[in-house]
């Protein structure tokens, strides 16, 4: 059984438990959650109560009693427990970004070779963008022209999220860019291939101190195409976080605008086809809500046995964490620009 630690007892750190603890009950991964810590040693305790763990007081009793962590800090506290965890031994899985600047995210990475580890830049394993990718690599629709990418969400110091570090620079690097749309960027990337370079635009409104809560960004592909992005923190509590997406490709347009099962859809002279993307049959199987909150676990579950099955059998992890390094390129690549008022930024 792969022993599994967790740093960190927030929000996010209850959605990779809930599903690990599906996945183990439906007989899919051989792992248990065996310790957490947290700063807050309240939460810590409330998060292993539930979940059958240890909740420990510091950061070496967790790694004495696992094999493999969950890095679910806010993101100042990644390099440090990863780079512990790599000189035990001990497997990762670091949520993203891998740090608050690119300098960090690049040393963290470097601390981890030689270890599994994965990011979690988990928009590659939902259906929907399965989907929009393979729709790209056909060629069935010709060439991609543009892209128009949409990404909002409230802003997450509020309501469920309660994440009231978002709003400090020094324990999140930035605001709406890196800490949700690196997510759009990756994909931008994976679906759509390398980019040349960017451009970038940053606003804020709440007023936290170098907290951006809009982001723009133009990106230019090597193979001709172009995309946009536009990232927003609003204050909209009713409305989820929510992605729309439209490519335009030489002969037709597909969109989606739910970003875990879609469908997509897909627009051509012939009509508009409605192209289901459900879940794998293993993920919608496993004994979880079937409402909105255990969609959002079954989000991650691949992802989340993805990394475990890679652990346990020597597999190598994806995406790694020079995937996360990548990401994190163009994430201050936009700054960069941005700060210098737009000027493009070479890849």
């Amino acid at each position: 059984m792969l022993r599994i630690g967790f740093v960190g007892a927030g929000i996010i750190s209850w959605a990779h438990a809930l599903g690990l603890h599906a996945m183990v009950e439906a007989g899919i991964i051989e792992a248990g959650i065996t310790a957490v810590y947290d700063v807050d040693a309240d939460r810590a305790a409330g998060f292993a109560a539930v979940n059958g763990a240890r909740a420990v007081s510091d950061l070496h009793q967790l790694l004495d009693a696992c094999d493999a962590v969950y890095v679910c800090t806010p993101t100042a506290g990644h390099p440090d427990v990863v780079t512990a965890a790599a000189a035990r031994g001990r497997a990762v899985f670091c949520e993203k970004p891998l740090a608050v600047d690119l300098a960090g995210a690049e040393a963290l990475a470097l601390a981890a070779r030689g270890i599994p580890a994965q990011v979690g830049l988990v928009l590659r394993s939902t259906p929907v963008f399965g989907a929009l990718r393979a729709l790209v690599q056909s060629g069935d629709l010709g060439a991609v022209m543009a892209a128009v990418f949409r990404d909002d969400q409230y802003f997450p110091i509020q309501g469920m999220y309660g994440s009231l570090w978002r709003a400090d620079v020094s324990a999140a690097g930035g605001g709406c860019l890196i800490e949700h749309s690196i997510h759009d960027l990756d994909i931008l990337r994976y679906c759509l291939g390398e980019v040349r370079d960017v451009t970038g635009r940053t606003a804020n409104y709440a007023g936290h101190d170098l907290i951006e809560d809009v982001a723009t960004a133009t990106l230019s592909f090597a193979s001709g195409a172009t995309a946009t992005l536009v990232s927003v923190w609003h204050g909209i509590l009713r409305r989820g976080s929510t992605r729309r997406v439209e490519v335009f490709f030489e002969r037709g347009l597909a969109w989606l605008d739910r970003d875990v099962t879609g469908p997509l859809h897909i627009e051509t002279d012939n009509g508009v086809e409605v192209r289901a993307c459900p879940l794998a049959d293993w993920v919608q199987a496993l004994p979880l809500a079937d409402d909105e909150t255990g969609l959002a676990i079954r989000s991650y579950a691949s992802a989340d046995r993805a990394f475990v099955d890679a652990v346990v059998h020597g597999r190598p992890t994806t995406p790694g964490l020079e995937e996360g390094v990548v990401a994190h390129r163009l994430v201050d690549a936009v700054y960069r620009s941005a700060r210098a008022g737009g000027v493009p930024v070479a890849m």
